[in-house]
C-alpha cells in the first residue's frame, strides 16, 4: 500500500459493528509512501498514527470512490 498527503484512508472492517471509517493522510513517516500514516478521521475530527490492515484501502486525492455516496 502507498499513499500521499491528501490521500484519503477507508477502513471497511472496524470493531464493534460500526460503520467504515474515512480519514484524510496528513501525515507520511516514510518518504515512499509506505504505511504508517497520521490519519484525520473525518468523523472524530482527531489525528492517529495509522498502521493499516487488509481491510483498509487508500483512495488517491481527486479521485471518487463509488462507495462514498
Amino acid at each position: 500500500m502507498k499513499a500521499a498527503v491528501g490521500d484519503r484512508l477507508v477502513v471497511e472492517n472496524t470493531y464493534g459493528g460500526e460503520p467504515r471509517k474515512i480519514g484524510v493522510i496528513v501525515e507520511l513517516r516514510n518518504l515512499d509512501g509506505t504505511p504508517p500514516y497520521v490519519v484525520r478521521w473525518m468523523d472524530a475530527e482527531h489525528e492517529t498514527l495509522v498502521f493499516p490492515g487488509p481491510d483498509a484501502h487508500v483512495v488517491p486525492k481527486g479521485e471518487r470512490d463509488r462507495s462514498f455516496r
